[in-house]
């Protein structure tokens, strides 16, 4: 089965396993590679450009399903669509799913973590102060002991330290891309077992993710970020549709 997966899914797939392998070997030494490598917000203390591209290969180390699963959908979609595409195509759509996800998940933290800044520059506080607290492992550290001033401390540590990891971003863009190429082709569901038509099945995963996007439910999930991958993936396929139908139907 190893053999038969396509040249870019299989090097995506073992980047992904080499990434979770050395962030399990990286905790155990007591380092914690979800901060360095994650992606936060792009006005945090504790962004890094290289986190745009680190964070699509890296996984939550507390829950093993979250890498599998992911894996288990980048190989089934993503084997069929570099088959289609080619390996060039392929690798320049996932990418740009994947930053598309980026964008998104930024589009409305920055704003937010934005306000939060501000909220202390108007109460007399410079955020700075907060940086040493931010860049310890604790979540925040209330210095106050006055709500007036703890609230927005608070809100501006927590969302400075907020990270985003994961392929699924670039893998929703997966899911779009084949809804969109083969609406018609049936999945078949585990529980209950009948089959869906892509196009359903996939539509209605995304407008789910979009509904969770604006109804949080502190899942820890950036649904936000799925719903940027799917936006990209479907926008990058009518862009190809108009200009090259030879791979598409």
């Amino acid at each position: 089965m190893f053999q038969n997966i396509p040249q870019v899914t299989k090097n995506i797939l073992i980047l992904n396993i080499l990434f979770y392998v050395a962030s399990l070997v990286l905790a155990s030494k007591g380092y914690d590679p979800i901060r360095m490598l994650g992606v936060h917000y792009v006005n945090s203390p504790l962004f890094e450009p290289y986190q745009i591209v680190t964070h699509m290969f890296m996984h939550s180390l507390n829950t093993p399903w979250h890498i599998f699963f992911n894996m288990f959908l980048l190989v089934m979609f993503g084997s069929h669509l570099e088959r289609v595409w080619g390996a060039k195509r392929y690798f320049i759509f996932y990418i740009l799913a994947g930053l598309g996800a980026f964008a998104l998940y930024n589009a409305i933290g920055v704003y937010e973590l934005m306000q939060a800044k501000q909220k202390l520059i108007s109460l007399g506080i410079d955020p700075l102060m907060f940086k040493d607290q931010i860049e310890k492992a604790d979540s925040y550290n209330i210095i106050f002991h006055n709500p007036t001033y703890d609230a927005p401390a608070i809100v501006y540590q927590n969302m400075s330290k907020s990270v985003m990891v994961g392929a699924s971003g670039a893998l929703f863009g997966l899911l779009a891309g084949f809804a969109m190429l083969f609406p018609n082709t049936e999945l078949m569901l585990l529980f209950p077992p009948i089959p869906i038509k892509a196009k359903y099945l996939i539509g209605a995963y995304v407008v789910f993710e979009a509904y969770l996007s604006f109804n949080p439910t502190n899942d820890s999930i950036a649904h936000l970020a799925h719903v940027g991958g799917a936006l990209v993936g479907v926008i990058i396929v009518l862009i190809w549709r108009r200009t090259d139908r030879k791979n598409f139907w």
